[in-house]
């Protein structure tokens, strides 16, 4: 489903969930609610805490550090998530699938894009990008890949552990998709395994997926 450029395959670890026939629905108040007991939950676990002091961010930021970027400087996704959930602020209500891609990555503390696969053309690559790559982002502008970590098909750059593309983004006519978590190549293989199993549930349950395939890849127990 996707490869990692040969020298990073230590580097970095992703868990992989696609799946076929999901609904993507504007409603989704089992989600949503199931957000708000998790927000209500990290908040007092990390109540008057910096994100440097939670435990559960460092594999993200490790990500980051080993693929050559400041993780204080540009966040992970899921700290974002984070900071904006411990800020005592509502996370945004998009649609069914986005928004259970954002209960995954509140609860994992772990990056994870979103994509639409019939707007993905040919084999992904996750590598590190070159000058002048980037691609227009959700909310961002343009966000440049150069040096930066990135998934790549036939038509360049689309995602990344910081932010999703347009060009791949769920739509209400999404019918089949893939979910990225991204974690650093040190993140236990079985850790990730429980990550990507939960997150096929939710998916199955939240947007009545049909058919779900899960992998990992890179990371050092090798796959």
């Amino acid at each position: 489903m996707i490869e990692i450029e040969s020298g990073l395959r230590e580097v970095v670890c992703l868990g992989v969930v696609r799946a076929d026939g999901v609904a993507v629905g504007r409603e989704a108040p089992d989600v949503w609610a199931e957000i708000e007991r998790l927000a209500a939950s990290l908040r007092t676990r990390y109540a008057g805490k910096a994100p440097g002091e939670i435990p559960e961010l460092q594999p993200a930021r490790e990500l980051y550090r080993r693929t050559g970027e400041d993780p204080t400087k540009l966040r992970p996704s899921s700290e974002a998530l984070l900071r904006r959930v411990l800020g005592g602020r509502a996370v945004y209500r998009i649609n069914a699938l986005v928004d259970t891609c954002n209960l995954c990555s509140l609860e994992f503390l772990l990056p994870i894009g979103l994509y639409d696969t019939d707007r993905i053309e040919g084999p992904v690559t996750a590598r590190l990008g070159v000058e002048g790559e980037g691609y227009d982002s959700l909310g961002k502008g343009f966000y440049s890949v150069t040096d930066r970590l990135a998934l790549f098909d036939a038509r360049g750059p689309f995602g990344s552990p910081t932010n999703d593309s347009r060009r791949t983004a769920i739509v209400e006519t999404t019918r089949r998709c893939v979910m990225i978590i991204f974690g650093p190549g040190s993140y236990p293989a079985a850790r990730m395994g429980v990550h990507v199993e939960a997150a096929a549930t939710r998916v199955r349950a939240f947007a009545q997926a049909a058919r779900i395939e899960t992998a990992i890849v890179g990371g050092q127990h090798g796959g």
